[in-house]
This record gives structure tokens, C-alpha cells and sequence, in this order.
């Protein structure tokens, strides 16, 4: 069984692009493993709290303006 954990920013997308990511990855193994992986195939997008995560010791908060329009 394929499986995808892809963790965003909260907010960063909206459901439909959520939407699109969880079809373009279960593509995406389809098209290496072939059609017979698609009922198996797991996609978890989770979002991270602001200020859940960060790099090289900086915490991240998204700014508003690159926050998804629902």
C-alpha cells in the first residue's frame, strides 16, 4: 500500500487544492506502481499549527498574506 504523509502549514491551501494534492499524489503512484495500487493508496495532508514548526532555530507563523481564500 502506497502511503503519502505531507504536513502544510495550516491554512496554506484550501480544501479543494487539498483536494487536488490528495488526487495528484494518488496519481503519482499509479503511474510508478500501476492501477492496481489506487484502492490502497494513502494520502494524509496534515496541517501544522502556526508556530508548530520551524528551521535552523526560526519558529514559523504563515503570513496573512499567503494564507488560502476558502
Amino acid at each position: 500500500m502506497p502511503f503519502a504523509n505531507i504536513k502544510l502549514p495550516q491554512a496554506a491551501l484550501s480544501k479543494a487544492q487539498k483536494e487536488d494534492l490528495i488526487h495528484r499524489t494518488t496519481a503519482m503512484f499509479v503511474d510508478f506502481f500501476g492501477e492496481g495500487v489506487r484502492p490502497t493508496t494513502m494520502v494524509l495532508v496534515e496541517e501544522v499549527a502556526d508556530g508548530g514548526y520551524g528551521r535552523a532555530d526560526e519558529v514559523f507563523v504563515i503570513p496573512e498574506a499567503y494564507r488560502a481564500k476558502e
